[in-house]
């Protein structure tokens, strides 16, 4: 990921829903060292930042919604979470939770593409997101899988103006060329119940040690250590509660 602080239109955070949050901070602090701190106030709702040091990287939070599946979600910054919304709508995406205030920390929304692949937006106030990029163990890159690869660039050019560049047949998306994430085909090997999703990648030090860890402490390496051709070196983790995650060796990212 070429951003390297939370920039509208670009990824400025995470959350893992989860049928366990107990449990998830026990994994992901074996995995990835990261500490749990969990708002107190009843009105949160558990909500739990995860930490690398004293920098947020991360959320973790119960399933708020009834049918909310165990999965990380993408979060977008933007200066303004209504218009935002507004646009999805009129490009032929979803609003699944209209924009609202999340105390002073700013405002939210939760959207879906038109394939169905859920994302957030974030209005910043008092909490702009993720402090650190492409470090290990923080966020180094996004990546769309979709069955109709034409129908998301449109969209997604359309909403955040995003540019879409391609990197050895890989399409790449960008901020004036700044690129933070990528695209992937849900092709026939795929099952039909795999619907379109956006996929976290976190950055390493070493993809084969962080994958090892990743499946001794309960997950499920759904792609193990692989050197992608003229790109990084990755895996795809899926942990206890069935959250799927990938990783990638630190500095290699776009």
């Amino acid at each position: 990921m070429k951003i390297t602080e939370p920039t509208p239109g670009a990824p400025c955070w995470v959350e893992l829903g989860t049928s366990d949050v107990d449990a998830a901070k026990v994994y992901y602090r074996e995995v990835f060292g990261w500490h749990a701190e969990t708002d107190p106030r009843p009105e949160a709702g558990g909500y739990t930042v995860l930490r690398l040091g004293d920098a947020p990287v991360a959320a973790v939070t119960p399933l708020y919604a009834p049918g909310q599946p165990t999965a990380w979600t993408v979060s977008f910054a933007t200066r303004d979470a209504d218009a935002l919304a507004a646009a999805v709508g009129e490009a032929g995406g979803r609003v699944l939770m209209a924009p609202l205030d999340v105390f002073d920390a700013g405002r939210f929304a939760v959207l879906a593409d038109p394939e169905g692949a859920v994302f957030t937006v974030w209005q910043a106030r008092s909490f702009a997101g993720a402090a650190v990029f492409n470090q290990p163990a923080s966020l180094g890159w996004v990546e769309l899988a979709t069955r109709d690869e034409e129908a998301a660039k449109a969209f997604y050019t359309r909403v955040f103006g995003w540019t879409v560049g391609t990197h050895e047949d890989y399409p790449q998306w960008g901020l004036d060329g700044a690129d933070f994430g990528g695209m992937s085909a849900l092709d026939e090997f795929y099952p039909d119940d795999v619907r379109a999703h956006w996929l976290p990648y976190f950055a390493v030090a070493d993809v084969d040690d962080t994958a090892a860890r990743a499946a001794e402490s309960g997950g499920m390496l759904l792609v193990p250590p692989t050197d992608v051709p003229h790109g990084p070196r990755i895996a795809v983790i899926r942990d206890p509660q069935g959250a799927s995650f990938g990783i990638h060796r630190v500095g290699t990212e776009g």
